[in-house]
């Protein structure tokens, strides 16, 4: 059955930092509803879709009237009538823009738009959205990776590491990744309030202590999995979003906790260090996000043993995903669907780095709603991984609540994406 637009709305609703963003409403004739909300980085790749915000001094310049006024206008009068076909109207708001970053009409209202229309279109299918993205193929729950440590610029840049996260792919189920998950959430907090180092939680719900350097967030973290009952490096992984590209500075990475300055070279062989010393399984944004060669020497460096992430280094595109492979950068791509604009132009990225035979995670942002669009996103197309956060806050916990569902209607047919979701060369 064809379904074409019959109605388009936007309207301000707040993120998980407490500003504004954009939700948007997809209405079809003869049936089918759709809602999205836009998400928002605060670490955030130069070459990513751009969010429109208004300036001035209301809500700190972080308004969405503009971005907002866009839907409701150019974009709603633009999609009246039209055949509700996903792909044809995201490259129609490609074209609407007319710019490679949607800085025109806003990334925010492309993104809730366009995550909005997949959501009207399961809908009238009368079917969940992963279903509907699957379009009958067999998919995998994908493995959590989730925050347990917050900070650079999620938690006051207390530490230049941005995630210190845990993943547990040997897990029998997603359920049990999760259990396993709280333990080692409870266990760290508590060690870091007996220590009288906790200063609260950071923005995406993980804890924020007082560290003396990097190395001892890693530390401390592997202490937390043996204090909760399991083994770092068997049971239990380390996974580091090291957002490289917040802290280099006129030609060198200046790590403020640990004093240090280095060079390309300097931060490949600390990363590599940390490596061997803790049991870490994934490495995100090692080098700055332009430095292609620095990333192709630290892949050469850490990929046979260790997951080589590029966010910012890739920013969703799938030109930038191809190029990368091809020159031996990476074996695994961090996809927002915001960093994109659209859901074509994020699954188009996912699809490049599948062929290349890397692994994916699909991924929110630090400020986020609760909107569970991403759930979705991550399991009908068999992303293998999601990153969502940590495991507290009501907008985190909202997407991982909504796996445990898709698990539960998936019945006997549901399966783990456990080590499977990870590159080759790392499974256990």
């Amino acid at each position: 059955m064809s379904h074409r637009i019959h109605s388009l709305k936007a309207r301000q609703i707040w993120d998980s930092r407490g500003r504004p963003t954009v939700e948007a409403d997809v209405r079809l004739e003869g049936g089918g509803f759709g809602r999205a909300a836009a998400p928002a980085g605060a670490s955030r790749g130069i070459h990513e879709a751009i969010d429109l915000r208004d300036g001035g001094n209301r809500f700190g310049g972080f308004g969405v009237d503009k971005a907002i006024a866009n839907v409701n206008g150019v974009i709603a009068t633009a999609f009246a009538g039209r055949q509700a076909d996903q792909e044809a109207l995201d490259a129609l708001l490609a074209e609407l823009d007319g710019t490679p970053n949607f800085s025109r009409l806003g990334g925010n209202a492309a993104v809730a738009v366009s995550l909005a229309l997949a959501h009207a279109l399961a809908d009238a299918q009368g079917t969940a959205l992963w279903r509907h993205l699957a379009a009958g193929t067999n998919v995998r729950l994908p493995v959590p990776e989730i925050q347990i440590f917050g900070g650079g610029a999620h938690a006051g840049r207390r530490t230049d590491i941005q995630d210190f996260m845990i993943m547990v792919p040997g897990a029998e189920s997603l359920r049990r990744a999760f259990e396993i998950t709280a333990d080692v959430y409870r266990a760290a907090g508590n060690m870091m309030a007996e220590e009288n180092r906790l200063s609260g939680t950071a923005d995406e719900g993980g804890w924020w202590p007082n560290f003396s350097s990097n190395e001892d967030g890693l530390s401390s973290l592997t202490r937390a999995i043996e204090k909760a009952g399991y083994k770092p490096g068997h049971d239990v992984f380390i996974s580091l979003d090291i957002a490289a590209s917040e802290f280099y500075r006129t030609g060198f990475y200046q790590l403020g906790l640990d004093g240090q300055k280095l060079d390309t070279d300097g931060m490949i062989d600390l990363v590599t260090g940390w490596c061997a010393r803790y049991p870490i399984l994934s490495i995100e944004d090692a080098v700055a996000q332009d430095h292609f060669e620095a990333m192709v020497k630290a892949t050469k460096a850490l990929g046979g043993k260790v997951q080589v992430v590029g966010d910012d280094f890739l920013v969703t595109d799938a030109a930038r995903v191809r190029r990368a492979a091809e020159a031996g950068a990476c074996n695994c791509a961090l996809i927002k669907v915001n960093q994109a604009g659209t859901v074509s132009r994020a699954l188009a990225a996912l699809k490049e780095a599948k062929t290349a035979g890397w692994a994916v995670i699909v991924s929110a942002r630090s400020g986020e709603t609760e909107d569970v669009s991403i759930a979705h996103l991550a399991t009908g197309w068999d992303s293998g991984q999601f990153k969502v956060g940590s495991f507290a806050r009501s907008e985190r916990m909202a997407k991982w609540n909504e796996l445990l569902r898709i698990e539960e209607e998936m019945g006997d047919d549901a399966q783990f994406a456990g080590w499977s979701g990870l590159p080759e060369s790392v499974r256990r």
